[in-house]
């Protein structure tokens, strides 16, 4: 049987026109983010729409890869990001050329260009415009690095919003070299239909949803519900769920409770990515104060799941959600609440939400997702040969 396995695998890959190496090693294992879900969906639409590609997969020994496929083959010799100085030695000078020895026809990275790319074509993807920011330590320093190299070098950049795009300027390089391809939505999983809530939780509430970055600003969120009518806040409690991050969930619930609404906010800490339709089904709205996004995953999954979003006023929220949420200003604590009041009180308001996001959620898919950047990487890899 095992070399039976062997036989097919070894057909599966020398019928391929070409490889491509995919390192995973920036996703941290015990704090997954949304890149978990793009690795996988990204990978397994691939397969099916180009069945002579195959993928080398770059991995930590605890990252998880759920994608079977003879012609996917995963390494594991490396670390991930939970040993940040290791990862980054091994993205920058061993993983190239350990995937070139496969037969790697090019390597797709998040955020950087290898100092060793081993002669390997590059396509970098940029989710993150962190390096814009002022200041900071020698992370900081690194990012403003990695990414300003990153767009010189690389032979394909992939951002996921136009709005990111033109934060670029004009290290953005317009026409080939630059690819805007909007993130995707698990259709099969973010739907209306469904379980919706949790045992544990009331039969209505608000929903926040993230890692408690210090940019997402619970704090600002908690204190517009705290300008709601404590009735409504009984009747709607605000549940917070995601994994602390540098103390950020701490200041959350002194924020609780300086504004004397502890009793009415929940914090659920992390929970699985299996819960989270059920979460956003059950919500009466899902309630974003971040102050920068390159897309905003959380929007568009709530919408698929016909949850109505009261959201901060932000040029790329707009991009995403179009008409089907509310745009506040969580700064102004008194109008974001009144926002949440309304979409509490006012069902016409809600179902409206509610319909024009499930409309819009359709827009976002892997499927699609996957096309774009094939499209794109095999075109920019001809140009490169």
């Amino acid at each position: 049987m095992r070399s039976r396995r062997r036989g097919v695998r070894a057909f599966a890959w020398t019928a391929l026109a070409l490889r491509l190496a995919l390192s995973i090693l920036c996703e941290n294992p015990v704090r997954r983010t949304g890149l978990t879900t793009l690795f996988h969906e990204f990978v397994a639409h691939a397969l099916r729409l180009r069945p002579d590609v195959g993928w080398i997969v770059l991995a930590g020994p605890n990252q998880p890869w759920e994608v079977s496929d003879a012609r996917v083959e995963v390494l594991r010799e490396f670390p991930a990001n939970d040993r940040r100085a290791a990862r980054l030695w091994a993205d920058h000078f061993q993983v190239a050329a350990a995937a070139k020895a496969r037969g790697a026809t090019a390597l797709l990275t998040v955020g950087f260009v290898p100092l060793r790319t081993a002669g390997l074509p590059v396509v970098m993807h940029l989710f993150s415009l962190h390096h814009l920011r002022s200041g900071g330590g020698i992370g900081a320093i690194y990012r403003r690095w990695a990414v300003a190299r990153g767009l010189r070098q690389a032979a394909l950049v992939i951002v996921n919003s136009h709005w990111t795009a033109a934060q670029l300027g004009s290290a953005g390089r317009p026409g080939p070299g630059l690819l805007v391809s909007h993130e995707g939505v698990q259709h099969a999983r973010f739907r209306p239909e469904g379980s919706a809530g949790a045992a544990d939780l009331p039969k209505e509430y608000l929903l926040w949803v993230s890692n408690f970055y210090a940019y997402k600003r619970a704090p600002l969120a908690i204190a517009a519900y705290a300008r709601m009518n404590p009735e409504l806040r009984e009747r709607f409690p605000l549940v917070l769920a995601g994994g602390d991050w540098a103390g950020g969930r701490g200041e959350a619930e002194a924020a609780a409770r300086a504004m004397g609404v502890e009793r009415d906010v929940r914090f659920l800490g992390w929970v699985d990515d299996a819960v989270l339709p059920a979460l956003f089904r059950g919500a009466r709205a899902h309630v974003l104060a971040t102050s920068e996004e390159t897309f905003g995953r959380s929007v568009a999954d709530a919408m698929a799941c016909g949850c109505p979003c009261v959201v901060q006023d932000l040029p790329v929220l707009r991009e995403v959600a179009a008409d089907a949420a509310v745009y506040v200003d969580y700064a102004n604590a008194t109008a974001a609440g009144a926002a949440l009041e309304k979409v509490c009180t006012d069902d016409v308001h809600a179902d409206r939400l509610r319909i024009a996001g499930l409309r819009r959620a359709q827009e976002f898919g892997f499927e699609r997702l996957a096309r774009e950047r094939m499209k794109a990487i095999l075109a920019a890899l001809k140009t490169t040969r």
